[in-house]
C-alpha cells in the first residue's frame, strides 16, 4: 500500500484508527470458548464490527505464538480473512522483529509473502542489516521502534549523546532515515510521550507515525493530533484493549464498534480541524 493509498483510506473512512488485535484467551467471551477456532472467531467479530471505522488491524503475534501450530493458524486465518474482506485495510504485524541479515530475510519472507501483511514492526537495536531485508518489497513498510510508550522507555531511549547532544530515539530517526523513506517507513511514537512527540516530528516531518498508548495507557487523541498530524494525516492511533475487550458477553461486537466509533467521530473531528477532509 503506497502513503497515498492509505491517505485516501483515511480521508475516505474520517478516520486514522488502529485497531490491535492483542486477543486473549482468557479475556475472550467465554461462549466463544466451545468453538473449534476462538481467537480466529473472536477476531473475526471485532473485525466485521469496526472495519469501516478503522483504516488498520494490528496483531500482536505473541498472543497468537503462545498457542504454538494452532495460535499460528488462527493468526493466518485472521489475516486472510481480512485481506479477502476488507482488502483496503492496512494490516500489520506487531512481531517487533531485529536479528542479522540472513534471518532478517526469512522475517521479511515470512511476513511479506507467506502472511501477505502491509507492515512489520521491527527493533532498530541491531543496526542498518536488521531492516533493509524488509524495504527490498514493494509497497511494503518497516515500521521502526522510536519512542514507545511502556513504563522503562528512558531507560535506553533516552540516553544522551555527549557528542551530538541528542537523545538515542532521536538517533535512531535521523539514521535511519537514510535506510528507507516515507513511502515505505513508519516510526512507533507513543501516545504518553507528548512532551517529545514534537520532537520526533521536527526529523521526520513526512513519515507516517503508528502510536500506541491512546486509551488504556492515558494517552490524549488530541495532543496526539495537535503535535503529530501533517499534511497527510501521517498517523495511525491504535487501540487494543479498549476497544476489543469493551464487552465480554455476547454483545462483544456491539460494544467493541460503539468505542470505535466514539475514537472514529473525534478522528473526524480532529482531521476537519486541520483541513484534511
Amino acid at each position: 500500500m503506497t502513503p497515498e493509498q492509505l491517505f485516501t483510506q483515511i480521508c475516505r473512512k474520517k478516520s486514522f484508527l488502529c485497531v490491535g488485535l492483542d486477543s486473549d484467551l482468557n479475556k475472550i467471551p467465554e461462549h466463544l470458548l466451545s468453538k473449534p477456532d476462538p481467537l480466529f472467531e473472536f477476531n473475526k467479530g471485532i473485525v466485521d464490527a469496526t472495519a469501516d471505522l478503522a483504516v488498520s488491524f494490528k496483531a500482536n503475534l505473541a498472543f497468537y505464538e503462545l498457542h504454538g501450530a494452532s495460535g499460528w493458524n488462527s493468526l493466518v486465518k485472521t489475516f486472510k480473512y481480512i485481506r479477502k474482506n476488507y482488502p483496503d485495510i492496512f494490516l500489520i504485524a506487531d512481531a517487533k522483529r531485529g536479528d542479522i541479515a540472513n534471518t532478517a530475510r526469512m522475517y521479511a519472507k515470512t511476513f511479506f509473502q507467506s502472511l501477505d501483511c502491509d507492515a512489520v514492526t521491527i527493533s532498530p537495536y541491531m543496526g542498518q542489516d536488521t531492516v533493509t531485508p524488509f524495504l527490498d518489497f514493494d509497497n511494503k513498510w518497516v515500521i521502526l521502534l522510536a519512542l514507545t510508550s511502556n513504563d522503562s522507555f528512558h531507560d535506553f531511549q533516552m540516553m544522551e549523546n555527549a557528542a551530538t547532544g541528542r537523545k538515542l530515539f532521536e538517533e535512531v530517526v535521523l539514521k535511519s532515515m537514510h535506510w528507507g523513506s516515507d513511502s515505505n517507513m513508519m516510526y512507533v511514537v507513543g501516545a504518553t510521550r507528548a512532551e517529545q512527540f514534537r520532537e520526533v516530528r521536527k526529523l521526520a516531518p513526512d513519515h507516517f507515525l503508528l502510536v500506541p498508548g491512546v486509551g488504556e495507557q492515558g494517552g490524549s487523541l488530541r495532543d496526539v493530533a495537535k503535535n503529530g498530524m501533517n499534511s497527510r494525516c501521517g498517523l495511525l492511533v491504535n487501540s487494543s484493549r479498549g476497544i476489543i475487550y469493551a464487552d465480554i458477553t455476547a454483545k462483544y461486537a456491539e460494544a467493541a464498534r460503539h468505542r470505535a466509533q466514539k475514537l472514529q467521530q473525534e478522528m473526524e473531528v480532529l482531521l476537519k480541524e486541520a483541513e484534511l477532509i
